[in-house]
């Protein structure tokens, strides 16, 4: 079971001395060819994003801007990295996230989708972005109830210079392992559904779901980017190999 082959993964890498190599190579044992995998590196200094690049990976998220300008000034000289912005993305921050990301995973409502809409007319870069859903009612987290998402989608639709690619959603805390499951399954069924209404721009083609703690659920429901800090980086960041 998912859930028990999981639990055993994050008690090994999460703690300890683990090094960086070793959990990025356990990770990958995991993750099918179709999942990319997003290294969230918040409050991960420079040297050891550099260490997670020279082992293979190429894709980070960050969720604050004001941590992850430093870093991409720092790491210019490495130009295939693809930043992902999974943060809140505070409409008045639209246009620095979308000259520096490559994809926002937490487009939550239209007003958001409409900023950068029009920054992307006036010549701002149009990253690639997936749309914020709560199938789950939470008021700790941003996103459209399912039915919100449906009412707005016609809107969406008609931004000319939206690139809406996907669907992103984080589980609530304390659910059961079958409510996970749910959660996950019903994104994807969401996914679907959008898809057969053949909208003209709208394009769901990711699936922006699981992280450490539930990410193998997350797979198994047919996720195509998970977003994983704490069990590549540990409670801290790892030691040096």
């Amino acid at each position: 079971m998912a859930t028990l082959r999981h639990f055993r993964i994050l008690r090994a890498l999460v703690g300890g001395k683990v090094k960086l190599s070793s959990r990025v190579d356990r990770i990958r044992t995991h993750l099918p060819p179709s999942v990319r995998l997003i290294a969230v590196t918040k409050k991960v200094p420079v040297a050891t994003i550099r260490q997670a690049y020279g082992m293979g990976l190429r894709e980070f998220g960050e969720s604050r801007v004001q941590e992850a300008i430093p870093k991409q000034e720092e790491l210019q000289d490495l130009p295939d990295i693809t930043w992902h912005f999974i943060g809140h993305l505070q409409t008045n921050k639209a246009k620095v996230v979308a000259e520096r990301f490559d994809w926002i995973h937490g487009v939550d409502r239209l007003k958001l989708a409409k900023e950068l809409d029009k920054l992307a007319k006036k010549g701002t870069p149009s990253p690639k972005v997936c749309l914020q859903v709560k199938v789950f009612p939470d008021p700790d987290k941003y996103g459209w109830s399912v039915e919100q998402l449906w009412e707005d989608l016609p809107a969406i639709d008609a931004l000319e210079n939206l690139q809406v690619r996907g669907l992103m959603a984080i589980a609530p805390w304390g659910l059961s392992e079958s409510e996970v499951k749910e959660l996950f399954d019903r994104v994807k069924e969401l996914g679907d559904r959008i898809r057969e209404h053949q909208f003209d721009r709208i394009r769901i083609e990711q699936l922006s779901m699981g992280m450490s703690g539930d990410y193998l659920q997350a797979i198994e429901a047919g996720a195509t980017m998970v977003r994983l800090g704490r069990i590549l980086f540990g409670d801290r960041p790892p030691l040096q190999d």
